[in-house]
């Protein structure tokens, strides 16, 4: 079977104008992950609050709605309501007001509460469906991508010279992770390792050139590459030829996650950067 064709691209995501931090929800939450968020919550803890009709606190759920007010949101305990659907509709606008960052902060207050390991992971579902920046590891809400991984990815998806379709490339890879309906992590790994491969073709200036005979070719070009740096590179084009169908026929489902896809754009982002300031060194 042959590769599955990427699927079709706005303008500015082609052009490599959609933000990363969007992509990936780092510094912002979109309307669909505050909302399965709000949803989580409300099947964990408010479904079953609401069930008591009355205000209640020797439950699981009465405990953490009466924590959430008085020790997170900091209100007075005689200015919440008596009925529980009053106080979850108090809770909901309080909510949905918050800022992004402020939401994260609810939720780990909210997991130090109670044992919360199927909390946290009902968390981590959603944020890994809907390409959330953050995790729970643990009972604490950590980053996936660190702030030096972003800008490395901002930079290969800015360049307007010779390297354009190295930015085509990233920016399609990007677009396949960050895809909430249907992520297709497969060909995400594979445009992120056609980023380095045309990278390499452009710098030794052979376009036919795969990624295996480009990276030998770059000494002869006069780029200087660490052995070991040069080694890794030849394995992950052998990875990438024999794992998971990733540049040949698909021969079983791909099992490669959000993970692998994410790691494979950030590890070909910071080698495009790399290989391009090496290049310029030796004009």
């Amino acid at each position: 079977m042959p590769d599955d064709p990427p699927r079709k691209l706005t303008f500015s995501q082609r052009m490599g104008l959609s933000p990363v931090r969007k992509a990936l929800q780092v510094d912002s939450m979109d309307e669909a992950l505050r909302n399965t968020l709000w949803n989580v919550l409300t099947q964990r803890f408010f479904d079953p609050y609401l069930e008591h009709g009355i205000l209640r606190s020797d439950t699981l759920e009465g405990m953490i709605v009466k924590r959430i007010w008085r020790d997170h949101m900091k209100r007075t305990m005689d200015s919440q309501k008596t009925e529980t659907r009053w106080v979850v509709k108090d809770l909901r606008v309080y909510f949905f007001a918050l800022q992004w960052y402020e939401v994260y902060d609810l939720l780990e207050f909210i997991a130090n509460q109670h044992d919360s390991e199927q909390f946290c992971k009902h968390c981590n579902y959603v944020l890994n469906r809907e390409c959330a920046g953050y995790r729970f590891v643990g009972k604490t809400i950590g980053p996936i991508v660190s702030e030096s991984e972003i800008k490395s990815i901002e930079q290969t998806l800015s360049y307007g010279d010779v390297f354009k379709p190295v930015s085509m490339h990233l920016a399609t890879a990007l677009q396949l992770l960050s895809d909430r309906v249907a992520p297709d992590y497969r060909n995400s790994v594979k445009e992120s390792v056609s980023a380095v491969e045309a990278a390499c073709q452009i710098v030794t200036a052979d376009d036919k050139a795969t990624l295996g005979k480009a990276v030998k070719k770059l000494q002869d070009s006069g780029v200087t590459i660490h052995p070991a740096f040069v080694g890794a590179l030849e394995k992950m084009y052998g990875y990438t030829s024999d794992a998971e169908g990733i540049r040949h026929a698909l021969l079983a489902e791909s099992t490669l996650d959000s993970a692998d896809a994410r790691f494979m754009l950030v590890a070909c982002s910071a080698f495009v950067n790399y290989l391009k300031a090496k290049a310029s060194t030796t004009k």
